[in-house]
């Protein structure tokens, strides 16, 4: 099993737009995002369709939330989605990524401020 509480969350998939710059698209020569799962957010972004609704879900992600989820376009994910951080994640805090889990009822996570690693919970 893998440390990374995001391959079991997903809840920031189905909380945030991932807007990003179209350049980011392969709409652009050196874009690797597939165009055909993005929509126009302006003149400049594009975003992953899905994730600029009231109640968002990107396209790209495949399960359930707080169960086991993935990203189908892994590899090729827009910066946004590279640059955003689990809470714990480098030792660092993440609101957005709290905020996310508690919109989707799944528990806080919880981390040692001191140091990289996720503090261990023990089942009950």
């Amino acid at each position: 099993m893998s440390d990374v509480p995001c391959l079991n969350c997903g809840a920031c998939c189905a909380t945030f737009r991932v807007s990003f710059y179209w350049g980011e698209t392969d709409a652009a020569p050196e874009g690797i995002i597939p165009s055909l799962l993005t929509e126009q957010v302006n003149l400049h972004y594009s975003c992953m369709q899905g994730t600029n609704q009231p109640s968002p879900r990107c396209v790209a992600l495949l399960g359930s939330i707080g169960e086991g989820v993935r990203c189908s376009i892994y590899e090729k994910r827009s910066s946004t989605c590279r640059d955003f951080s689990y809470h714990g994640e480098n030792g660092q805090s993440s609101p957005a990524c709290q905020r996310a889990r508690a919109l989707h009822g799944l528990p806080p996570l919880p981390f040692d401020p001191q140091g990289p690693e996720l503090i261990p919970t023990i089942a009950a």
